[in-house]
């Protein structure tokens, strides 16, 4: 028996080379966002959900209906980030937070700058921070700020 201390490896490129259309639902949620308005889908029991789905989760049922929401909301829960990563949509301290944009039942999860951590709570409100240049994708919305309106 000999010692065998060469290790084997082989590239490995993982990739998902298709492109998915957006559809009415999500199409709809991605121009709002273009045109600086939040919308989402309301179920057939009334529930609203932001983002919007095509089908509400709870019956299965189509949800076609966009309403149009927000644009604040209230966070529900959060967690601070001290050091950002590079991809990360903030390059100092900052949250990354459910919302439940008003007139929602469902949360958002978006980026929030509070300033530091002891500006973070549950229960806030909060109101986006639109980019200048917007195109029609979730990150339109910059981040979230604290509105000190509640």
């Amino acid at each position: 028996m000999t010692d065998r201390t060469e290790v084997l490896s082989a590239p490995l490129v993982i990739e998902y080379p298709f492109s998915r259309t957006t559809g009415p639902v999500i199409g709809a949620f991605l121009t709002g966002l273009r045109e600086q308005v939040i919308v989402g889908t309301k179920t057939s029991d009334g529930r609203v959900l932001v983002p919007p789905m095509e089908y509400d989760p709870v019956t299965g049922e189509a949800a076609t209906e966009i309403v149009e929401v927000g644009p604040g909301g209230t966070v529900t829960t959060w967690a601070w980030v001290n050091q950002p990563r590079p991809k990360d949509p903030l390059d100092h301290p900052f949250a990354w937070a459910l919302i439940r944009i008003d007139g929602a039942e469902s949360a958002l999860l978006h980026a929030v700058d509070a300033g530091d951590i002891g500006a973070m709570s549950t229960g806030m409100h909060v109101a986006p921070r639109w980019r200048a240049e917007r195109e029609g994708h979730i990150n339109d919305i910059e981040c979230f700020e604290p509105d000190g309106s509640r």
